[in-house]
């Protein structure tokens, strides 16, 4: 059975057990550790934590002067600046160009990854991953953090085991599943029938 989330609960029964974001961030305020920042960010403080004691502070962000920003005319010569964000003004820019455009996680991960790059460069980005959607095998890579996708895109994945299963089905799957100490990567020789 999954234990409660407490300040003495030890490292890897932590680390085995699926914790909605919302219990993570009641232990951090219960315990006086950030609670803001992703699911990840989160659980790794906690981990230090039940590990060391010690509380790290998030990393902060520089502010960014928006009114500089929006001054700035945006063009396809425009390059990507390391603290760059994906703001109302860029969207609109870029849908100008590609009237479809929104700021797909595939983008995002682009913008990070390519400082010093063109919004040329982007839009490239953009159609090549547009024509490699219409492969009938293409499938969009799911973050690390997004769990609960992954292990349902892996269920129905699972022709010989779940041929003509329901989404519910699929979903009590992960409830039972993420209720297992370990991975909760669909696995499909364990049973997903709740007893």
């Amino acid at each position: 059975m999954k234990p409660r989330l407490t300040k003495e609960i030890s490292l890897k029964s932590f680390t085995d057990f699926y914790w909605l974001k919302e219990e993570l961030q009641y232990f951090c305020r219960e315990n006086g550790i950030s609670p803001t920042g992703s699911k990840l960010e989160i659980t790794n403080r906690i981990a230090t934590f039940l590990q060391t004691g010690e509380i790290i502070k998030p990393t902060r962000r520089p502010r960014i002067n928006k009114r500089k920003v929006a001054q700035k005319e945006l063009s396809l010569d425009t390059v990507i600046p390391e603290d760059h964000r994906c703001s109302q003004d860029v969207r609109a820019f870029f849908k100008t160009v590609i009237p479809k455009f929104h700021f797909s996680t595939y983008i995002q991960n682009y913008f990070k990854n390519n400082i010093g790059k063109t919004y040329r460069d982007v839009v490239n980005a953009w159609n090549e991953e547009e024509e490699r959607k219409k492969d009938p095998s293409y499938k969009k890579n799911i973050a690390p953090q997004f769990e609960y996708n992954q292990f349902i895109r892996d269920f129905f994945a699972d022709h010989p085991q779940n041929k003509g299963k329901s989404r519910e089905e699929a979903i009590k799957a992960w409830n039972h599943m993420k209720k297992l100490p370990g991975s909760n990567r669909y696995n499909p020789s364990h049973s997903c029938d709740e007893k």
